[in-house]
Order: structure tokens, then C-alpha cells, then sequence
């Protein structure tokens, strides 16, 4: 593939909802662009962008992939991202290395939850934007209705550039509200002109008014000019249009069919002509040697900088850094520092992605996205730089996994290689998180939901060959004490030789600390347990804790005072120590009114105004107490409540059914409070084994 200085590039990541058509289109613009001698189709598993089995087998897209396609000396790296709510890193990860957005919506559903979604990101990262409408080629489609729904969401920035021609309720041409001119199709992507049919002329009339009013507030001359009357020539309403696409004043609408390779042309048009090259965006970077700000700006005369957005670790690709440059030109052969952690790497070769093939270039300009191989240290969010300017880029922003299950290996002795495999896949897909929790004896993997962890699964067995099992994992409940208890223990065994005795008498009671296991105290007088048997009982104190007598749960928030004891001058031992301390231990706790607690987090619900009431009904029956609602000011309730920790299993799936997948939530670790006596009671039945076996 050629080399394109930096004015000649543009960004764009496809966003929308999931089944809006984003790879259908990607894969007709990589066609009309002569990249595939054959336009492939989702269904038929043969897109250039999706291209992992798990794509594949589920024709829907699970992974950012990158397709350059040359147009009218210009290349557009498109970024077409998932639309599925389980895959919103890879959404982030694309936006942060975008310039501008498509966001695809399709005719026969409208504007939908993922539409929204995708807005609010192009908000959040400042993205001039586009929306394109699809499956025009469906008869009762209505791109008026659509239009409509936009204007009321979005105002008046939503400006539509095209709407369809129909003859006999097919789709045939299109009008040109810029050009105040019709076209009609004539092959796969050829047009010719054509009156704009009678009953179109009143939408013409209104939609070029509405893009008149947009043009004329672009400059006081425009203004006066409009006023006057006068009229505007297409060249100069092209440039205004540029113009407030880039300051996201103006949104164009425009549509097609990509199946049918219609309005793929104008919108590849439209993207070259309205979008900005990277060199019209900002970029900044901190420079590590001066502490300073470094204005990368996408400028290729700066020193030589780059951003790695996202990682593909495939066993069959090998490892690609997906890398967005943001000063300088780099060349293969150049040697850069891995800013983060100040590890150097030779850079062998660089290349552009067509979705999963690697295609060398010689070089990559300041605003170019492209991938390096190899690269040992480097992982998603490094910066890479020269050694003589080390400059250091902000990492985007991931959304946070809540969704979490306990996994197992389905065979034995596949521990080792199912860590490695979860390992390389981590770096892969940053919203995956594996944590070892070791209190309770299980390993727990993270998510962004059901369908997320189901393709983790799928993945490990399908590219690493191990199989694991997913469960509902185990609540991390504590054990504790609500009154005082005094006992003692006696450990005295005698088989010929030497005996073993130890004898302690301890007082048990709440310490009021719930963050800690034990306290330890003595107050022996007289010598009743010699000093040097002291860290033996508080050794036996500390494997209690560990696993207590009520439940098999660790035990917190315990004082326990040595105040007697007796001892053997010849028979008493560390061991013996221990074990009088182990059995006093049980029997102090359980007499001193022991209780389960049970863990509380603090919980964020976002929702649309409309959903609060049913996702409150919900928290409630989950035993949350709502302890706030506040507005967002965006036509949402932020919902405050502390809930059980049992209780929000399968929440992430439960609130996208309640709420067509628009709420949102969050949570951390609050406190630990007393269980309710209908959850202890099961929780004691259930774990009867584990108090008197060891596994667990």
C-alpha cells in the first residue's frame, strides 16, 4: 500500500447499535475501493472485518478491526467497532484513536439504545460525526421517519444531505440537497442525473432550508447575505459544511444500502470532502524529560511519537501493536522507547491491517494508524517515543467489568496453561480481568456481561484448547461474635515417652473492628502459661480465623484475652499450645453468640427517567435500601442504594432486559453487616461439611 502524508488521512470508526450494519458497510466501502474482488456478507462468515471464528460462527462483530481504503488519493482507516453492549472497550479503545465517526443507523429499527450510545461517546471525545442510514433497499422503510427522530433527539444540527427516490416502493435514486439535484442508480455504483420527482420538492425545500440556516450562521458575511436573500454557490456551502462538521455544529445525515453498494460512494465522498484530517485535531502528551506539555498535534515534522490504542494477540496472527502515530514519521528499522517502562524495542517492520492481514509499509506519517509485531514490552496504552524525547500520552479511559463468575478447570492439571492463555487474552481485550480469590478458595473472571465471559470460554477452547467451566461464584460471608465468652482448653494426650500438654483459659468478645481477623491480649499472672508458649496460642488463633466454626468462613472482628492456663515442665510443647488454643477457640465462639455477616456494596444505577420506578422495585426485592436519587440533567435518574453483595448475581443481564439495554451501573465494596436469620440458616446448612473437612 502507498504512503500518505498526514492531510491525505482520515480516521473513522463505524459506531452503532449491534445489527445496524457497520461491518456490511465497511466491507462495501473495502469493495467499491478495489481492496476485494467480491463483496462477502456477514451471514456468509467472509467479511474482510470480521474475521475471527467467533465472529464467524455468531455473524456478528466481537473485535475493532482496521480496514485502510484508498479513495480519490486519500485513505480512510476504518475502524469498525461492535455494537454489542459486552463489547464497549473495543468501542473505547477505536474512539480514542479516531478523528471522526460514522454512526450507522438502521432504517428498519430507527434510533435505538446503541444510536445513543454512540452519540454521547462522539460527545464525550469531541468527534465531528456523520449518521448513516441503512437497508434503504427495504421497501416500508421510512428515512423521514428516522430524520424526524434524530431532529427531536439532537436538535437542529441534524442536517440530511440525501433522501431516497422510490418508484413503486423501490429504492432508485437519491436527491442531492446541497445540489438541489436528483440521481438515479444505474449499475452497482453508477448514478446519472435526474429531475427531482414532484412530490420530494416540499422535503427539498425543507431540508436545504435547514442546511441554508447552518451555512449562513458559519460567518456575520453569510449571515447578511442570507438576509438579503442571496443565494450561496455549492462550493461555498460545501466549505460551511466542512466547516460546522468539524466544530459538531452541523450533523449530516445521509443513507443507501450498502448490500446494494448504494450511497456507499457519496458517504466515502462525504468522509474525504467534511472530515477532518488528524492534522485538524489536538494531541498532547507529556514530555518526560522537561515535565512539560509536548503538542504533538499530529504535526510529521515533530520528533517521532506514537500511542498503541489496542492489542491483537492471536495464536495464528502472532502479537500486532495497533499503534496511532502522533508526531513525527516512523520508519521500519527505527528504534523507540517504550516510555512507560523505559525499555527500548527495535521496530523490524511496520505495516496497515486489512482486517486480519498485515500489509508492510516503509513508513507511517503523523496521524496514521498502523500496527508493529513483536513488540516484547510494549502493551495496549504505552506510549512509544525516541530516547532523546520521551513523551508520555494519556491512556484511554475503559469502562469497568462488574460481571463476574467463578471459573474451574474442566481437567486437571490444565490450571497452568488456561493462566497463560487468560493471560494473553487479557492484553488483548483490557475489559477482562481474572482475580485469585484466595479467602474463599475460588478464581474469579470479570467481565462487561453474560455474553462477554460465554466468548471468553468459547475462545480458550476453540484457540487454546482447554476447557473451563463457568459457576456462580461463592459470597465472601465473615464470621463473628456478639457477646463475651470465657473457656478454656485442655490439649493432654500420653502415649509412652514424652506426652503433650498444653492449658489455656481465654475470654472471647467482639473487638468492634470488622476490618480485622483477631486481637491478641494476655494478662497471665504469676507464670501460669510460660511467655515463650505466648506466640503458639496466638499461632493457633491464626489458623482459626481462617476458617471459623460456624460456617467455615473467616472469622473477623474478635478480642481474645489469655488470662490463665497451666503448663508441663516436661510434656508442654509449642503444638500442645496450639492445639488447647484451637479447641478453646471453637468452643469460646460458638458460645459467645456467633453470627454470619454478610458483604453490602454501594451501588450507582443510571437509568432513563421512565425506568426508575421499575429498576427501584427491583433493588428492592434484591433487599437494597435506596439511599438517593439524583438527576443527570440528560433525561436520566443516577440511582444511589446499598444492596447485598448475594443479591446481584446476574444483574448486568437482568437491568438490559428492564431497560432495552440503556441502564448502566456501578459499584464498590461498602461494609460488612449482619446476615438476615432465613440466609444464615441456609448458608450453615449448605457449608455443615466445610466446618469439619478441610477442602473446600
Amino acid at each position: 500500500m502507498d504512503v500518505f502524508r498526514t492531510d491525505r488521512i482520515r480516521n473513522v470508526v463505524l459506531l452503532g447499535h449491534g445489527g445496524a450494519g457497520k461491518t456490511t458497510l465497511a466491507e462495501a466501502m473495502a469493495y467499491l475501493a478495489g481492496m476485494t474482488s467480491r463483496l462477502g456478507r456477514v451471514e456468509d462468515g467472509n467479511t474482510v472485518s470480521d474475521y475471527d471464528k467467533e465472529e464467524i460462527k455468531r455473524h456478528f462483530s466481537i473485535t475493532t478491526s482496521l480496514i485502510p481504503v484508498p479513495w480519490d488519493k486519500v485513505k480512510v482507516n476504518v475502524l469498525d467497532t461492535p455494537g454489542y453492549f459486552d463489547f464497549v472497550g473495543e468501542v473505547e479503545e477505536a474512539v480514542s484513536a479516531a478523528d471522526a465517526a460514522i454512526i450507522v443507523v438502521s432504517g428498519k429499527a430507527g434510533v435505538q439504545v446503541g444510536t445513543q450510545k454512540a452519540w454521547n461517546l462522539c460527545e464525550k471525545y469531541k468527534l465531528p460525526r456523520m449518521i448513516f442510514v441503512t437497508d434503504m433497499d427495504v421497501d416500508d422503510v421510512s428515512y423521514r421517519e428516522v430524520v424526524e427522530e434524530l431532529t427531536e433527539l439532537y436538535g437542529k444540527r441534524i442536517a440530511p444531505l440525501h433522501f431516497p427516490i422510490r418508484e413503486d416502493g423501490k429504492f432508485v435514486g437519491y436527491v442531492n440537497v446541497v445540489k438541489q439535484a436528483g440521481r438515479r442508480y444505474i449499475d452497482k455504483a453508477g448514478k446519472e442525473e435526474c429531475p427531482v420527482p414532484d412530490y420530494l420538492t416540499e422535503y427539498l425545500e425543507k431540508y436545504h432550508e435547514t442546511l441554508m440556516e447552518s451555512v449562513a450562521e458559519t460567518s456575520e458575511e453569510f449571515m447578511d447575505r442570507y438576509f438579503e436573500g442571496d443565494t450561496f454557490s455549492v462550493a461555498e456551502v460545501s466549505a460551511a459544511i466542512a466547516t460546522n462538521v468539524q466544530d459538531g455544529s452541523i450533523v449530516p445525515v445521509c443513507m443507501g444500502s450498502p448490500v446494494n453498494l448504494r450511497g456507499v460512494s457519496n458517504l466515502l465522498d462525504d468522509i474525504c470532502g467534511y472530515f477532518p484530517s488528524p492534522s485538524g485535531r489536538s494531541c498532547n502528551g507529556i514530555a518526560q524529560k522537561t515535565n512539560e506539555i509536548f503538542e504533538a498535534d499530529y504535526d510529521f515534522a515533530k520528533a517521532k511519537s506514537a500511542y498503541v490504542f489496542k492489542t491483537i494477540a492471536d495464536p495464528f496472527l502472532g502479537k500486532y501493536s495497533l499503534i496511532k502515530v502522533c508526531s513525527g514519521v516512523l520508519k521500519s528499522d527505527d528504534t523507540l522507547l517504550n516510555v512507560e517502562k523505559g525499555t527500548e524495542e527495535r521496530v523490524n517492520k511496520l505495516y496497515v491491517m486489512e482486517g486480519s492481514k498485515p500489509i508492510e509499509v516503509p513508513e507511517l506519517f503523523a496521524g496514521d494508524i498502523g500496527a508493529i509485531a513483536k513488540l516484547g514490552s510494549v502493551q495496549t496504552g504505552d506510549s512509544l517515543a525516541t530516547k532523546a524525547n520521551p513523551i508520555l500520552y494519556p491512556k484511554a479511559i475503559l469502562s469497568t467489568p462488574y460481571t463476574y463468575k467463578r471459573f474451574k478447570a474442566v481437567k486437571k492439571g490444565d490450571e497452568d496453561k488456561i493462566a497463560q492463555s487468560l493471560a494473553k487474552m487479557m492484553t488483548e481485550d483490557r475489559t477482562l480481568k481474572v482475580v485469585n480469590d484466595s479467602a474463599n478458595r475460588q478464581s474469579l473472571i470479570y467481565g462487561m456481561g453474560d455474553q462477554h465471559l460465554d466468548i471468553v470460554v468459547s475462545k480458550l477452547k476453540e484457540r487454546y484448547k482447554v476447557d473451563v467451566e463457568l459457576s456462580k461464584p461463592k459470597v465472601p460471608f465473615r464470621e463473628t461474635l456478639r457477646k463475651n465468652s470465657d473457656v478454656e482448653g485442655k490439649h493432654k494426650k500420653q502415649s509412652g515417652g514424652h506426652g503433650q500438654y498444653g492449658h489455656v483459659k481465654m475470654r472471647f468478645e467482639p473487638s468492634g473492628d470488622l476490618e480485622t481477623p483477631y486481637v491478641f491480649e494476655q494478662v497471665v499472672v504469676g507464670g501460669a502459661v510460660p511467655k515463650n508458649y505466648f506466640p503458639a496460642v496466638e499461632k493457633g488463633l491464626q489458623e482459626c480465623v481462617l476458617k471459623g466454626p460456624l460456617a467455615a468462613y473467616p472469622v473477623v472482628g474478635v478480642k481474645a484475652t489469655l488470662y490463665d492456663g497451666s503448663y508441663h515442665p516436661v510434656d508442654s510443647s509449642e503444638m500442645a499450645f496450639k492445639m488447647a488454643t484451637i479447641l478453646a477457640f471453637k468452643k469460646g465462639f460458638m458460645e459467645a453468640s456467633p453470627v454470619l455477616l454478610e458483604p453490602i456494596i454501594s451501588m450507582k444505577v443510571t437509568v432513563p427517567d421512565k425506568y426508575t420506578g421499575d429498576v427501584m422495585g427491583d433493588l428492592n426485592k434484591r433487599r437494597g435500601r435506596v439511599l438517593g436519587m439524583n438527576p443527570d440533567h440528560e433525561g436520566n435518574t443516577i440511582i444511589e442504594a446499598d444492596v447485598p453483595l448475594l443479591e446481584i448475581y446476574g444483574y448486568s443481564t437482568v437491568l438490559r432486559s428492564m431497560t432495552g439495554g440503556s441502564g448502566d451501573f456501578s459499584y464498590e465494596f461498602a461494609r460488612y453487616e449482619q446476615a438476615p436469620n432465613d440466609i444464615q440458616e441456609k448458608e450453615i446448612a449448605a457449608r455443615a461439611s466445610k466446618v469439619d473437612s478441610a477442602d473446600e
